[in-house]
């Protein structure tokens, strides 16, 4: 199983903002869409609450919460990431999709990153991604966008893996 993790995040590594994204990009959104579909997405019970629609559609909702007694319709709950990987052992591919302390507790882990980096700063995060130690990770993909009518700044898509 290759455990990957995606995310947004900002110049000085912000994750998030107010229980929810740090801003709206449209073509990122896609992005996360295109690459998660038809996979496990892990995460924690905080990022589960901010997810607008509930579940993510075409993907097995996995959500970390020490709450034992917690259900989620449309998801699975477990008690902690050893669970919810053991739970998962048969999938290809596992995307680890937040919170912060989801992100700290995998990065370790980890076999791929897909991370939107913005280019901009956002001094009212409240999360952050872990800082990456890059000697351990190996560029594979960079992709890089101006900010547009719908996208409000510029971003990359950049693509990991572990060496």
């Amino acid at each position: 199983m290759t455990i990957s993790i995606i995310a947004a995040i900002g110049r000085n590594n912000e994750a998030g903002k107010n229980g929810g994204l740090l801003c709206h990009l449209p073509v990122d959104l896609r992005h996360f869409k295109e690459i998660t579909s038809g996979h496990p997405v892990v995460m924690g019970r905080k990022t589960f609450e901010s997810l607008p629609q509930g579940p993510l559609p075409n993907r097995r909702n996995m959500v970390v919460s020490r709450n034992t007694g917690l259900k989620i319709r449309g998801a699975e709950v477990y008690p902690s990431l050893d669970a919810t990987f053991l739970k998962s052992m048969d999938e290809n591919e596992v995307f680890i999709i937040g919170g912060g302390t989801i992100y700290e507790q995998t990065l370790p882990i980890a076999n791929k990153l897909y991370l939107t980096k913005i280019h901009a700063d956002f001094p009212e995060a409240d999360v952050f991604f872990p800082q990456m130690n890059f000697s351990q990770w190996r560029e594979t993909s960079r992709e890089t966008f101006p900010a547009d009518g719908k996208n409000p700044y510029p971003f990359s898509f950049l693509e990991y893996e572990r060496l």
